[in-house]
C-alpha cells in the first residue's frame, strides 16, 4: 500500500472437478479482514497492559504495607543485632581471662556460636524484607505453606506484641505442598494477619488472640484460616470487603483484600470470609495441591 498500511484478505473458495476428476473451475471469495485483526491486536495489547497495571499495583500495595510495618521490622532486626552485641561483648571477657582455663575458652565459644546465629537470624530478617520489596516476576514453585506462614509471622512478631495479640497456631504436620509464589502468597498471608491484628485493636476486657490454620481440605487443595475475636462482619457487607477500594481504616488504600483475591485466584484458589458465631471474623483461602508426580516420571 502507498502509505504502508498493512492489509489482511481472507480468502474461501472450492474447486468444481468434471466427471474425470479434473478440475474445470474455482469459485471463491476474498474479504477484506483488516479491521479484525487490528481489533485482536488491540485486544491482546490491553490485556498485556492490564497484567502489567496489575503487577505494578500489587507491588506498589507491597511497598505501602511494609511502611505501615516499618516500627515491627525495626523491632524483628533489633533483637538480633543487640543479641550479636551483648554475646560479642561478653566473648570478649571470656577470652581476656582464659589464661590456660579451659572453662573460659568454652564460654567464648559459646558465645561465638551465639553471635553466628543471631547474625543469620538478622540476615534472614532483611532477606525476607527484600524479597517483599523486589518487583519481579511470579515464579512458580513448589512451597511448604506452613514455612511461608511461619516466615511471614516473623515479620508480623513485632506489631502482634504492640497489639497485645496473642498467636494460636494450628498447622497440619502432614501439609502437602502447593505451587505457587512465594512472595505473592506472603503478600496474602501478610495483608491477612495485619487485618485481623487491626479488627481486634480496640478489642478490651478479653483477650485478643488470632487463630492461623492449615489443614486438607480435600484431596487437591489445602485450606489456611485467619480468624480473629474483633470487631466481626456485618453479613451484608461480606463481598464488598473485597472490592477495589472500599476501606474501613482511616488512610487505608482499600487495596489489600482486592489484591489478596486476585492472587490466590491466580493460583487456581478461593479466598471468602465468614462472621465468627462469637466475636470476630474469619478468612478463609484454598490453594490446590501440587500434582504428584507420576510412576513414569523422572525416569525407570
Amino acid at each position: 500500500m502507498p502509505d504502508g498500511t498493512i492489509k489482511y484478505n481472507q480468502s474461501v473458495g472450492r474447486a468444481i472437478a468434471n466427471d474425470a476428476g479434473e478440475v474445470t473451475e474455482y469459485i471463491g471469495t476474498t474479504s477484506d479482514i483488516t479491521e479484525r485483526k487490528r481489533a485482536e491486536e488491540e485486544l491482546r495489547r490491553s490485556e498485556s497492559d492490564l497484567r502489567k497495571a496489575q503487577a505494578e499495583l500489587a507491588h506498589v500495595t507491597r511497598v505501602t504495607t511494609m511502611g505501615e510495618l516499618a516500627a515491627s521490622i525495626a523491632h524483628e532486626v533489633n533483637q538480633p543485632i543487640s543479641g550479636v552485641v551483648l554475646n560479642g561483648n561478653a566473648c570478649l571477657r571470656w577470652l581476656s581471662r582464659i589464661e590456660g582455663d579451659s572453662v573460659n575458652l568454652a564460654e567464648a565459644r559459646e558465645a561465638l556460636q551465639r553471635i553466628i546465629r543471631d547474625g543469620a537470624r538478622a540476615g534472614e530478617v532483611i532477606a525476607r524484607i527484600r524479597a517483599l520489596f523486589k518487583k519481579t516476576d511470579a515464579a512458580r514453585e513448589p512451597l511448604e505453606l506452613n514455612h511461608v506462614i511461619g516466615e511471614v509471622i516473623v515479620l508480623a512478631r513485632g506489631e502482634m506484641d504492640k497489639r497485645r495479640v496473642v498467636l494460636r497456631l494450628e498447622l497440619a504436620t502432614d501439609l502437602p505442598p502447593v505451587l505457587g509464589d512465594r512472595v505473592q502468597l506472603q503478600q496474602v498471608m501478610l495483608n491477612l494477619i495485619l487485618n485481623g491484628i487491626e479488627a481486634m485493636s480496640t478489642v478490651e476486657g478479653r483477650a485478643r488472640e488470632l487463630l492461623i490454620k492449615t489443614q486438607v481440605q480435600t484431596e487437591t487443595e489445602v485450606l489456611v484460616t485467619v480468624c480473629d475475636c474483633g470487631i466481626g462482619l456485618d453479613p451484608l457487607d461480606i463481598e464488598q470487603m473485597f472490592m477495589a477500594f472500599h476501606t474501613t481504616k482511616p488512610g487505608g488504600l482499600g487495596m489489600g483484600l482486592s489484591i489478596s483475591r486476585s492472587i490466590v485466584q491466580a493460583h487456581d484458589g478461593r479466598l471468602w470470609a465468614t462472621p465468627n458465631d462469637g466475636p470476630g471474623a474469619t478468612l478463609h483461602f484454598t490453594l490446590p495441591q501440587c500434582a504428584p508426580r507420576s510412576p513414569t516420571e523422572g525416569g525407570s
